[in-house]
């Protein structure tokens, strides 16, 4: 287990506030109504409440979710928690699996599968462009909890280095280019996993993936609805993410 998380706090109130905190630095942590010195946070225990300036807050450990969601630094579009835990599910991805990935973005869902195979698994996850390359790797020294990812500043379109993998999963522009280097590298009857943005790649996927000996599983979007936290008043949130990407799974097929 490495220090990552451990040194990052949720911290939210009442009115929606919510903020992801690293007390393990002396800068003070900006607050709505002020700013707190990290000495205080380090002194609460997870799960305790504390009045600041006038304002109730309440202070938590940091999981993966809200790391993803309100502290990871992201310059690209991520795979939200949404999409990326039903990701997880389906294609079968837990400790001690080996896992591709491509691109690798910000590294949000590179972060995810780290936790998820666990200290005996390992992911492999390969990004073309160099400056998503360095930011994925920060973002996932910040938020990482296990030491099992290998980081590759390379296109998948040069090969994939690895054989046997249980699982692969896809998150660039053109994926029917790259499933040819994607089967290569699973084992028999090993997961795929696509997101694509636009009904027209998903079409153009689908035939890729019949060209190239893919038993296509399911093409599915998840939608996401909140509801207020009022009981008295219990009713939907006024505005929703309508879309964020069309999911495609398949299976290796020898």
């Amino acid at each position: 287990m490495t220090e990552g998380l451990s040194n990052l706090r949720l911290i939210v109130d009442d009115n929606g506030f919510k903020k992801v905190a690293d007390i393990s630095k002396d800068k003070k942590i900006g607050m709505p109504n002020g700013h707190l010195d990290p000495e205080f946070l380090r002194n609460l225990t997870p799960g305790s409440s504390f009045e600041f300036n006038g304002r109730k807050f309440y202070v938590f450990e940091c999981g993966i979710f809200d790391y993803v969601m309100y502290k990871l630094k992201r310059q690209t579009q991520i795979v939200y928690p949404k999409e990326g835990y039903y990701i997880m599910m389906k294609l079968d991805i837990g400790p001690g699996k080996k896992v591709g990935e491509a691109g690798t973005g910000s590294g949000a869902f590179t972060v995810c599968l780290s936790k998820a195979v666990g200290p005996e698994g390992k992911v492999y996850t390969y990004e073309q462009r160099e400056e998503f390359y360095n930011l994925a790797m920060r973002n996932y020294n910040e938020g990482k909890v296990f030491d099992n990812v290998v980081f590759y500043n390379r296109s998948i379109n040069e090969g994939i280095e690895e054989r046997d993998l249980d699982a692969f999963f896809l998150d660039v522009r053109e994926p029917w280019e790259v499933l040819e280097k994607v089967r290569e590298a699973l084992k028999p009857s090993g997961n795929l996993g696509i997101i694509v943005p636009t009904v027209n790649q998903v079409s153009e996927t689908m035939k890729s993936l019949i060209n190239n000996n893919f038993y296509i599983d399911e093409a599915v979007e998840i939608m996401t609805r909140r509801f207020k936290i009022n009981p008295e008043r219990l009713r939907p949130e006024d505005m929703m993410i309508g879309h964020t990407g069309y999911l495609i799974f398949a299976k290796k097929m020898i």
